[in-house]
């Protein structure tokens, strides 16, 4: 009955409509039902995959379930165990391509994590900094309060990048421990400490903007080489951006230079079926005007904003596709085979490394990250994390 009442339907339509649809539907193909994980609920990046799986619902009849997850490790392992085709990541699935953080674990280790799309939005990744101290850029930081979130590596490791751009480390501040992300933001609005790592519209910085301490955001000059540089060094994923939406008095009629990274980042295993990543960037491309105003953030997926020479490397198929619309280039391919050649690097010299691995936790940690440093160094590569 839903096949007949389908078909009355197409045989309503006008004759120019009903041949694009059916060609468009004859280029994607993608399997009835799909599985995602997301972040939570209340996030954005939960809400883009939501909007996404009604696109594909709309126009490819393909039911896309999104599962929820926690953390990084609660939202990769479905994705590691092979129970779901796609993750709506964070910068978590690049920790997990290097097999480094909360994955130099035995039970996890370099991941073949390929890319299909990311989205970069207008707002920024940076340290919200109460607006009573007058901090202009990441160097003004020097001996101030900052948040480190127990457990968050993501978190942490922005503020260090932030931190190096300054020309500072952890030792040049006074480090404030915290159990989690929005405690810290209690902590800045209570004066116990002076700024956190998070993103320039969450809901933690909008309450601090309107604490009385208020809210400011470090600038990024971007003619600044050798702060860029060093930022990059600690976390290579940051890319310079002008940040147009935020707490505060960011808008489009005042932007602040900043530093942003992908999210999400929709990742998928190496192995996932070719014919699967190719419909899902296309699809994704060609229905665009379809979801981008569904869920904030989802304009990030816009051709323009996808850095095809990022950390990560993108799965074959979705090559393909960017090479059949002209828009790949040798560069761009020379890039793509170092980072599919440093990923088999990591996975080869995983396995080697299980095979006389020490069995206490903190022993085989640092054994693995020694052994993955020396690998990447003889290989010429840069390590990152050492």
């Amino acid at each position: 009955m839903r096949q007949l009442s389908r078909s009355i339907v197409l045989a309503a339509l006008p004759l120019s409509l009903l041949s694009t649809s059916m060609v468009q539907a004859a280029e994607v193909e993608l399997p009835g039902t799909m599985a995602w994980t997301a972040y939570g609920t209340n996030s954005s990046g939960y809400a883009q995959a939501v909007a996404i799986g009604n696109m594909l619902q709309n126009q490819y009849g393909t039911s896309v379930r999104v599962l929820p997850g926690d953390n990084d490790v609660s939202r990769m392992t479905p994705l590691k165990q092979g129970r779901v085709d796609l993750c709506a990541c964070g910068i978590a699935s690049y920790y997990g391509a290097e097999g480094v953080l909360m994955f130099a674990d035995r039970d996890w280790g370099p991941q073949p994590i390929r890319v299909i799309t990311t989205s970069t939005a207008s707002f920024g990744l940076s340290l919200a900094v109460a607006g009573d101290l007058d901090v202009e850029t990441p160097a003004d930081l020097a001996g101030k309060r900052i948040a480190y979130i127990r457990g968050d590596d993501a978190l942490n490791k922005g503020t260090e990048a932030y931190l190096a751009f300054g020309g500072l480390t952890w030792d040049d501040v006074e480090r404030v421990d915290y159990p989690g992300y929005a405690r810290s933001f209690d902590g800045i609005i209570a004066g116990d400490v002076d700024a956190s790592f998070t993103t320039t519209v969450t809901p933690p910085a909008q309450q601090l903007a309107s604490s009385p301490r208020g809210i400011s955001w470090p600038v990024l000059d971007p003619d600044d080489a050798e702060g860029w540089q060093r930022m990059l060094a600690i976390a290579p994923y940051f890319q310079p951006h002008e940040v147009t939406a935020g707490a505060g008095d960011i808008s489009a009629d005042n932007p602040v230079p900043s530093a942003s990274y992908p999210y999400p980042i929709v990742v998928a295993n190496q192995d996932l079926d070719d014919k699967v990543a190719y419909g899902l960037i296309k699809a994704l491309q060609d229905n665009y005007d379809d979801y981008k105003d569904a869920a904030p953030g989802a304009v990030g997926y816009a051709f323009e904003h996808q850095d095809l020479t990022w950390v990560l490397p993108f799965h074959d198929a979705v090559v393909e596709y960017y090479k059949e619309i002209g828009e790949w280039t040798d560069e761009m391919q020379a890039h793509q085979d170092s980072l599919v050649e440093r990923q088999q690097l990591l996975l080869e010299t995983w396995n080697a490394f299980l095979e006389d691995a020490p069995s206490e936790e903190d022993e085989f940690r640092d054994a693995w990250m020694q052994a993955r440093a020396k690998a990447l160094s003889d290989a010429g590569f840069d390590p990152v994390f050492e």
